[in-house]
């Protein structure tokens, strides 16, 4: 006999939980994310793992939940996150969450102490009898407890369990959910990376850390996949899998929370002790805004570009908070950014930007003039002028064929790019001239992966360069993260 609810089934977003600087839950900003998310999605899913359950009191989350269903006003399911380390504690919460007007309770299994099936069993057992619906929670790389098959196929038979939430990417463990107990409860994928698949193998959807981010892309798989298009939803999931893949492996907290303050959400930053800049580094935030920018996502404003002598224009540009209103003194602008792995075609630029007759141009003119038979600078571009150094002395053929031809191919491909979405403008494109300074390991190897990191480093590198990032204050709050990217101790 089924006890799947009619509405559990679609794209459930693990929301946020938005934090003010005092460390206070920001009211004002979590409405406006659950205004933004409700029209894309099936139901809202609070105080879950990305949701900073284990970080929140339980008047915060009792809090939440009463803003959660004011928000929702009856429009669409509210699924609250009520688990605790001890049977006792998450028992006496589910029965608040209950009476607070929670339509289920997603109860991960008890953490730290790694209990046995047979304890797991028993936990459930006793939350059976509060009599609100039950949505199983298997997530291993918390809990330290990973369900087997046979344990939640007992578990599906309790009376009030509804749902498995699987998060552990484990395709043979949710394959054989599907086999044992489809149609009695539903089946819900909690692992970004694999939803298509997991969709098109049947399970009914998806409560996901991405879905703070790209909620109507989720929605467009899942209709896809309903509709027998996996085509479509194969297409959407590739195009989006790395920004899936960065929130999915990076503590999904700080990635989903700086997802949205780039798209003009105010989410704030995770509690302690996760921090800007470690899981989530500055590398991995670079790439996310890069994914953001090419589907749209970031909001455009009115930047001024100020070249000097009275000349300046005003262009529609992809900002972010820290971007300035005004981007002027180009008389010696520099940056940097740091892409990988892996660990050998690791990139790393330097870049310059400067006006044509200043001293950035004087110094390509003079660099070209007298070529350095160790530095080797080469002019690789004429609009914008760019000249690329190598950071490292080259001495072999397959060094200078990996720096002038792999690495020069990603930055070139990284200018073209930034001026087709903007981050370039295109009125800026012949005004300027350009130095990238290039590293390039010598042990490097695989090709394709010097290209592509310096690529990502590329795009990052013109960004920062412009926007004279980073500011002090994301220096202020990335400091306790700083950490040098060839080393792993603080």
């Amino acid at each position: 006999m089924s006890k799947k609810p009619d509405w559990l089934e679609g794209i459930f977003p693990a929301v946020v939980t938005s934090f003010n600087e005092d460390d206070k839950i920001n009211e004002k900003a979590y409405r406006e994310i659950l205004h933004f998310m409700l029209p894309h999605v099936n139901g809202i899913v609070s105080c879950g793992t990305t949701g900073e359950f284990i970080y929140l009191s339980r008047e915060e989350k009792l809090r939440v939940l009463e803003i959660t269903l004011e928000e929702c006003r009856g429009t669409c399911p509210v699924i609250m996150g009520t688990a605790y380390p001890s049977t006792w504690e998450t028992f006496e919460f589910t029965k608040e969450v209950k009476d607070t007007g929670a339509d289920a309770a997603l109860v991960a299994a008890p953490y730290f102490m790694q209990p046995t099936f047979n304890e797991v069993y028993e936990h459930y057992e006793r939350l059976n009898e509060i009599g609100i619906p039950l949505i199983l929670y298997n997530i291993p790389q918390c809990t330290g407890t990973h369900f087997r098959w046979w344990t939640a196929e007992g578990l599906a038979k309790l009376e009030n369990v509804v749902a498995i939430k699987d998060t552990s990417g484990d395709m043979p463990f949710l394959e054989a959910m599907l086999e044992k107990v489809r149609g009695e409860v539903a089946i819900l994928v909690g692992h970004d990376e694999i939803v298509t698949a997991a969709l098109g193998a049947g399970v009914d959807g998806a409560i996901l850390s991405s879905g703070n981010i790209i909620p109507d892309i989720w929605q467009e798989i899942y209709q896809a996949v309903t509709s027998g298009d996996l085509e479509k939803a194969r297409k959407l999931q590739a195009q989006n899998q790395k920004l899936v893949r960065i929130v999915a492996r990076t503590g999904a907290t700080q990635a989903a929370k700086e997802g949205l303050r780039m798209m003009g959400y105010d989410a704030g930053d995770s509690r302690k002790p996760i921090m800007r800049g470690g899981a989530f580094g500055r590398e991995d935030y670079e790439e996310v805004r890069s994914h953001l920018v090419s589907l749209g996502k970031i909001p455009k404003k009115k930047v001024k570009f100020d070249l000097g002598s009275g000349k300046s224009f005003t262009v529609e540009y992809p900002a972010v908070e820290e971007t300035p209103d005004r981007i002027g003194d180009f008389t010696l602008k520099t940056g940097e950014a740091f892409s990988g792995p892996p660990f050998h075609e690791v990139a790393h630029i330097d870049l310059m930007i400067g006006l044509k007759g200043g001293p950035v141009h004087r110094a390509v003119e003079k660099a070209m003039a007298r070529p350095d038979e160790t530095s080797k600078p080469r002019l690789v571009s004429e609009s914008p002028m760019l000249m690329v150094v190598p950071t490292v002395t080259i001495r072999t053929e397959k060094q200078e064929s990996h720096l002038f031809g792999d690495a020069t191919e990603g930055v070139l491909q990284a200018v073209q790019d930034a001026i087709a979405v903007g981050e370039l403008p295109e009125e800026l494109v012949s005004e300027i001239v350009i130095v990238a300074n290039v590293f390039v390991h010598p042990g490097a190897a695989i090709r394709f992966r010097i290209k592509f990191n310096n690529y990502k480093a590329m795009r990052a590198a013109i960004r920062r360069t412009l926007e004279s990032r980073p500011t002090l204050e994301e220096l202020k709050g990335d400091s306790e993260a700083f950490r040098h990217p060839f080393r792993y101790a603080p």
